[in-house]
């Protein structure tokens, strides 16, 4: 029997963990056991999956729930052994209320939740009339599995140092880190210039900072 062939290269590395943070979000394992799909609104966004992998694959286009307009890019790769190592760590079909810890490496965290912010977090600001010349800001990461949220804050917490707070909406769980906690995590999140990120969220980020120092 001949062994599947992976298109994959499995190998732990800033841009392999940021993947993963995108799956984590944005992705599906397939009910065929052997499947990834990945699908984003952003076009940017599924480009950026396809470069951190350092794969080629067929982006085509989808529709979400009652939908009629083909609003949403997707990309399916086809790799048993790449299906088989995001169930090791924690991934599994229909993740999204069940979906607890992710056997992440210390030392590629921070690209990962990079990742996971890209996928499923926001960012925004606001200008606080309760107090004169105050700009607030929060950092926010979404999931609707509680357990998930909850290890994302206590893995924040035990490598940085930051603590966030978790609360809910009606679609999800919110894990938010407001103002001095958010600046301390977003030079985290991009410590390294080049690193692969959704350019319009990092921007939107500086843009809320730049005000804040203007200020």
């Amino acid at each position: 029997m001949s062994k599947p062939k992976q298109k994959v290269l499995i190998e732990w590395s800033p841009n392999f963990a940021y993947a993963i943070g995108l799956i984590v979000t944005d992705g599906c394992l397939s009910k065929s056991g052997r499947h990834v799909e990945f699908t984003s609104k952003d076009l940017d966004q599924v480009e950026n999956f396809l470069l951190a992998l350092s794969i080629r694959s067929r982006i085509t286009q989808k529709t979400r729930a009652k939908e009629k307009e083909k609003t949403y890019f997707r990309v399916q790769v086809g790799d048993v052994c790449f299906y088989r190592f995001l169930e090791s760590i924690g991934l599994m079909q229909k993740k999204t209320l069940l979906m607890g810890e992710i056997a992440i490496p210390k030392e590629f965290f921070a690209d990962f939740l990079r990742g996971h912010f890209d996928g499923d977090g926001y960012f925004y600001s606001y200008m606080d009339p309760r107090w004169k010349s105050s700009h607030m800001y929060y950092l926010v990461f979404t999931s609707a599995s509680p357990d998930h949220l909850r290890w994302l804050n206590q893995c924040i917490l035990d490598y940085y140092g930051v603590q966030g707070t978790i609360s809910s909406s009606r679609r999800c769980g919110l894990l938010k880190y407001s103002k001095k906690k958010a600046e301390k995590l977003i030079p985290i999140l991009y410590q390294d210039s080049e690193c692969l990120c959704l350019k319009r969220k990092h921007l939107k980020i500086l843009s809320g900072l730049s005000i804040l120092r203007t200020r």
